[in-house]
Formats: C-alpha cells, structure tokens, sequence
C-alpha cells in the first residue's frame, strides 16, 4: 500500500470525493454511517492508507468550504491540498449531484424550527475547536450585497434571520437553565435579549450573567450545518469583543436541524479566530 506521499491521480480523486459527498448527503439527511467502513472501503478501492484518505477528506471538507458548501462534521478542513486538480473535481461533481444539490436547496425552504428541550440544552455545549482547527471566519459589515459567482450556501445560512433568532432563543435557554440549576434564578430572569429589545447594533444579541453576577455578553452564530462551518462576524461584533474582552463571549451553535450542539469561547474574537476580510469600504 502507498504511503499517500505520491501524488493522487485524477481517478483516485473522483474515488475519494464521491465516496466524501455521499457520507454528506448521509450527515445533511441525518442518516447514521460508518467513516471507518468507509475508509476501508477506499483503502481497497485506492490502495491509499487510512491515515491518507483521512486527510484527503479534510482536504476537501476545505475545498468545500471555499466553494461555499458545507462539510462533513468529523473532517476538519485541511487547506494543504492539490490545488492543480482537487478543486475540480470538487466542483465538478457537486454541481452535478442532483441529490446533494435538491438536499441543499431543500434545506433553505421555510419551515418551522423546533426549538430543543431543556434537557437537550443541558447536555449540547461541547468543548470548542482547539485553535489550530478553527477555520478562519469571514468579516463583513452586512451580507446584504453578497453576490458570490455560484450559490453560496454558507452565506445563505449566515444570513438566514429565522435560523439567527431560533438560536438566540435555543442560547436563551441554555442560559436560563444554566443559572437555574446553579441556584440563581434571580440572575436567570434578568437576562436579556438584546437584539430583540434594544436591537441587533450592539455587538452581542444575548445580556446574561455568570453565577458570580458579573455579566456576560453573548454574541450567537448559528448554523444547521458543522461545527467546522465558516461564520460572518460583523465590525461592530469585533469591536465590542476587544472593549469587553473580559465579558464577551461568542456561542457557535451547530446542526442546529438535527440535534443542536454548542461551544462557547471568551474574549476578543480576533485573538480567538483568524479573520479573513472579504470587503472593503473605499472612499
């Protein structure tokens, strides 16, 4: 077996993409599979290693990514990748998945969000990406004029307002029934909604508290797809994370459509992510 140091063909990168889009297609419809299984099927497909075809993964989850696609959740976006052919056959086969392709627009038609129970609010916050995993997100002042060359689905989820405000409210919560079950209900009834209340300009959408009483600023990015998935974060966001560095959190809410989980970082959020400018305002 190769060690995967060699170049990869051009039928071993259709082998291993299309074997990547159909365990998406699995995530995307909540349907359980096998990585492993799938691994191995590869292996004896390609005759690559596992460690190789794992990393090729991730190498398309970030391909993915900069194509303005989601990513399979348990491959982390890995940007060393054979930028002369990956690309390509990325977008090749994507553009020409009709299921994956009916499933995404499918995900963008309206419909009612069910808002988790207490109990499954309770256990959803998860331990954040280390920082070496983070992908970088991307700083706008609005979405509002995006007009990317392809659909982008990421954008489409970041500025979906009705997925925002179901995880606000999903963040709510939590919040509530964090304090709660440590014995502050007090402290629980005067968090506040901020992007309701006083409107979305202040850099954060939720006012809550440590069980100390000292607040805690909570700016929520949700997604219905992976915790690896890229967010928009807006100047006002950056700002008020560098003056309140001390109080300001940001909560990353994930498979929002499935079983929503959660990971919550402090501080400022230029130190927490490498942020990648998308638009500049000229005069």
């Amino acid at each position: 077996m190769r060690t995967g140091t060699d170049v990869w063909s051009r039928e071993e990168v259709e082998a291993i993409v299309a074997d990547y889009l159909s365990m998406l297609i699995c995530e995307l419809k909540g349907e359980n599979y096998n990585k492993a299984e799938h691994n191995r099927g590869l292996q004896k497909i390609i005759g690559r290693s596992k460690g190789s075809i794992e990393m090729k993964h991730m190498n398309i989850s970030a391909v993915l990514g900069e194509l303005g696609y989601p990513c399979i959740d348990g491959y982390k976006p890995a940007r060393n990748y054979q930028r002369s052919l990956l690309p390509e056959i990325v977008e090749i086969q994507v553009n020409e998945n009709v299921e994956l392709q009916m499933l995404l627009q499918g995900i963008f038609k309206p419909a009612e969000i069910a808002i988790p129970t207490i109990d499954q609010i309770l256990s959803s916050l998860v331990d954040p990406p280390r920082t070496d995993e983070r992908v970088p997100a991307k700083v706008r002042e609005t979405l509002a004029d995006y007009k990317p060359r392809k659909v982008d689905y990421l954008a489409r989820d970041a500025s979906n307002t009705k997925l925002g405000l179901a995880g606000e409210m999903f963040i709510l919560r939590y919040e509530k029934a964090r304090l709660i079950a440590a014995g502050k209900e007090s402290l629980a009834d005067n968090i506040q909604h901020t992007s309701q209340e006083l409107g979305d300009g202040l850099g954060f959408d939720i006012q809550s508290f440590e069980v100390s009483g000292q607040e805690r600023l909570i700016e929520v990015k949700t997604t219905k797809f992976s915790r690896h998935t890229p967010f928009f974060v807006t100047p006002k966001e950056l700002y008020t994370s560098q003056q309140c560095e001390k109080t300001y959190y940001l909560y990353r809410v994930f498979q929002f459509t499935r079983l929503p989980k959660f990971f919550a970082v402090g501080g400022c959020l230029d130190k927490l992510f490498s942020l990648k400018p998308t638009q500049y305002l000229a005069f």
